[in-house]
């Protein structure tokens, strides 16, 4: 297998990109061609440890900014390291490609080189995330913020499958984010949508509410990507304001210094379970390849891990289970 990996992508590239793909390339054993400057790349490569023959570097002249129009730069730079890198794939000299850079133009990317899976008119960006429960899914939180109701029907296929092949959950639970869990509920778009699913073969349960999100009542969540980016934008900003509030509380006094000491095991178990580098990235579905979209501000263990899950999404063949869902149920 080999993983072609956006080089000059996110906040940190290329020395964060470079360290987390030989992490990544030492630990998983995949061969990976990172796309980008090969001076710069190849300057931080130097002085690290890994199998030579397992990366490579491939050229790219450009850079997609993360504030540039996504539509407008794919068109204009073709030679960036995102249209380079997605190209790879399409021309079968990659099986997948990872990027933390514009995300934005890694759809666009993906969508105009690759196109969608047979009966996906739309893809969709996921997240995966803790529960109480256990691992589950939020789809879509910003591919397409002005979906159709068959649209979300599809996502529900797409987090199934996911959710069977690469989660192991035999019979995921679906459900439809809303602001209430009566049929009668939301906006005429909502409830289209909800008639949809009920008539599917999915395992639906019902409307979610917001609240009901992060209880790990259902396995997979779907909804529009302008509410799922909200959802997404205010949990990363409430887990980094709780960590501040806890920080100050426990620095109050001797007493509370004593019980964060005392409590520090179980406090280093919280932040592994919501440190989002452990997931890698969010995959995006629909399309006909494996993308895997990564946080901007990505560390090196996070791209080592995002290694490890587009692996893995290749080897389970996720996308050949989406279309034969959508296939059975459209027969």
């Amino acid at each position: 297998m080999k993983i072609a990996i956006d080089g000059m992508g996110g906040d940190n590239a290329p020395q964060v990109i470079v360290r987390g793909v030989v992490d990544g390339v030492n630990e998983f054993g995949h061969n990976v061609v990172i796309v980008g400057d090969k001076l710069s790349i190849e300057r931080e490569l130097s002085g690290l440890k890994f199998p030579a023959e397992r990366i490579e570097v491939c050229h790219s002249s450009q850079v997609v900014e993360m504030g540039e129009s996504p539509a407008v730069t794919i068109r204009k730079k073709k030679d960036s390291s995102i249209s380079v890198g997605v190209r790879l794939v399409k021309e079968g000299k990659a099986d997948a490609f990872v990027s933390a850079g514009n995300t934005g133009a890694v759809v666009c990317a993906a969508t105009l080189y690759l196109g969608l899976l047979p009966g996906i008119e739309r893809a969709g960006i996921a997240i995966i995330y803790p529960t109480p429960a256990g691992i589950s899914m939020l789809i879509d939180v910003g591919a397409n913020i002005t979906p159709k109701p068959i649209h979300l029907l599809q996502y529900g296929f797409m987090g199934d499958a996911y959710s069977k092949h690469i989660l192991g959950k035999k019979n995921p639970t679906i459900g439809l984010l809303n602001v209430g869990e009566e049929e009668t509920k939301g906006t005429d778009f909502v409830k289209e949508t909800h008639k949809l699913l009920i008539d599917s073969m999915l395992n639906f349960v019902g409307n979610i509410e917001g609240r009901d999100i992060f209880s790990g009542k259902t396995d997979v969540i779907v909804c529009d990507g302008f509410a799922g980016n909200v959802v997404l934008k205010v949990a990363e900003s409430l887990t980094l304001t709780i960590s501040k509030f806890l920080r100050r509380e426990l620095n109050k006094n001797v007493i509370t210094r004593l019980g964060a000491l005392l409590s520090r095991p179980a406090f280093k178990g919280l932040k592994k379970d919501l440190d989002y580098t452990e997931y890698g990235g969010a995959p995006l579905l629909g399309v006909a390849g494996a993308i895997t979209i990564c946080h901007g501000s990505s560390n090196a263990k996070a791209i080592k891990n995002a290694v490890r899950v587009t692996g893995e999404y290749v080897n389970r063949r996720v996308n050949e289970h989406i279309a034969e869902e959508i296939a059975s149920d459209i027969s």
